[in-house]
């Protein structure tokens, strides 16, 4: 049971939470108390990672990473292009390396709850920026404990392909509630309290595959009008926050830029607002689920023990996922 000096006397209902004024935004601020950082990382209590943990049978391990330097282009990001440097040092029989321009989210990553606050009401829990300077929300506060559960890959990219209606990757694909539950039917896996949603759309298997010609174009489309820019993602509508928070959804990540359908509406409102600043929900963003997707078919079995070990970073946005799925 949560309790908190808010009022909540049980774990609420998405219907249940408070409204920040002059808004119709729900928020979980204090939910899982007034000092809390972690968010709905709290459902991947001891208990829920010693259970889990028994879903490793055979021992196969899949990795759900990126190489460090990919993608290779990121247009919708410009700042982040071209400046990772990777210098070594030789001494003798001894080698050292480093990294220049290294983007704590400019690969496979989680971002912290420092990374987006709602407004003038703050950050997650009412956090503001000279707290944040201070260290809190900062993705240290992941890395103390590790991120492990259980895992399930929704695979919309499989179903959809399976149902007749491969997903066009250059259009906007929102994937909801409703879409959710039945790609869990489709691969016969059933929600869990604390589960690690992992949703693969290909869109990165696609992106990686382009041209540079095909890319440049892109970025030069972009750059005239980020509208241009279209991806398939999550669902940034009320609806769709509620049904995660009701199924009690410790972390979410998807392998696409931003987790959320591109472009952006605001009339629709934003994933990393409604997500990880006003649910205090962890989202991970480009992982490379290719691999993953091919075992579960093989093994005919979406459901895994998840591990990933952010980087401790003190006062961090964002950190690479290392993230690995183990059946």
């Amino acid at each position: 049971m949560v309790t908190s000096d808010r009022g909540f006397t049980a774990f609420p209902r998405f219907d249940e939470l408070p409204v920040f004024p002059e808004t119709r935004e729900r928020h979980a601020w204090g939910v899982f108390g007034e000092d809390d950082e972690l968010g709905t990382l709290n459902h991947l209590t001891d208990e829920r990672v010693a259970r889990s943990s028994r879903l490793i049978e055979s021992g196969i391990r899949v990795n759900l990473n990126l190489p460090i330097d990919e993608p290779r282009r990121a247009y919708w990001a410009p700042w982040r292009e071209g400046r990772l440097a990777r210098t070594v040092r030789v001494h003798g029989r001894s080698r050292d390396d480093y990294l220049d321009g290294f983007f704590l989210q400019g690969s496979s990553q989680w971002d912290a709850l420092s990374h987006h606050g709602y407004r003038r009401f703050g950050f997650y829990n009412w956090l503001q920026e000279d707290q944040l300077e201070e260290g809190k929300l900062g993705i240290d506060r992941y890395a103390v404990r590790g991120i492990f559960g259980r895992g399930v890959l929704l695979d919309v990219a499989a179903y959809m392909a399976e149902s007749g209606s491969p997903i066009d990757l250059q259009t906007r694909f929102l994937i909801d509630g409703p879409l959710m539950e039945r790609v869990a039917d489709w691969a016969d896996v059933a929600l869990e309290v604390g589960d690690i949603l992992v949703v693969r759309t290909a869109w990165l298997e696609w992106y990686r595959t382009l041209p540079e010609s095909l890319i440049d174009v892109l970025a030069t489309n972009f750059s005239a009008d980020p509208q241009s820019a279209a991806w398939p993602g999550i669902d940034p509508g009320i609806a769709t926050a509620g049904w995660l928070w009701d199924r009690r959804i410790s972390a979410l990540a998807v392998d696409n830029v931003g987790v959320e359908a591109v472009p952006y509406l605001s009339a629709e409102g934003s994933v990393h607002h409604r997500l990880l600043a006003m649910l205090g929900m962890a989202l991970g963003e480009l992982w490379d689920l290719r691999e993953l997707s091919a075992t579960c078919a093989e093994l005919e079995r979406y459901e895994f023990f998840l591990a990933s070990a952010p980087l401790n970073v003190p006062k961090g946005a964002g950190s690479p996922a290392n993230a690995y799925a183990i059946f």
